[in-house]
């Protein structure tokens, strides 16, 4: 598995965020796989169909990400970090 692109410290702030694995069908998607193979594939600007094996099966991996899009994950995950930010003072609010 890879764990070079969300740093162990990075996941445990953001675990809670995301969706439980279903318990019924398939097998679950590991959730850290799926941020990984996401932040992995914004960062070089690649097609998901380009996602290295390492990830899996990168249909699985856009899925995955299309659902949580649609359900307002990756929104969420937003909020959740900045509020967490704010609260330690590593955000400036002020907009010019």
């Amino acid at each position: 598995m890879s764990r070079d692109v969300i740093t162990d410290e990075a996941w445990e702030l953001i675990k809670d965020v995301f969706p439980p694995a279903r318990t019924r069908g398939r097998p679950p998607v590991d959730r850290r796989m799926v941020v990984e193979a996401t932040a992995w594939r914004f960062r070089t600007g690649t097609a998901w169909r380009d996602l290295p094996e390492r990830f899996g099966n990168w249909n699985t991996m856009y899925k995955n990400f299309r659902r949580w899009a649609a359900d307002g994950v990756w929104e969420d995950l937003l909020t959740h970090v900045q509020k967490r930010a704010s609260l330690q003072g590593e955000i400036d609010w002020v907009v010019s």
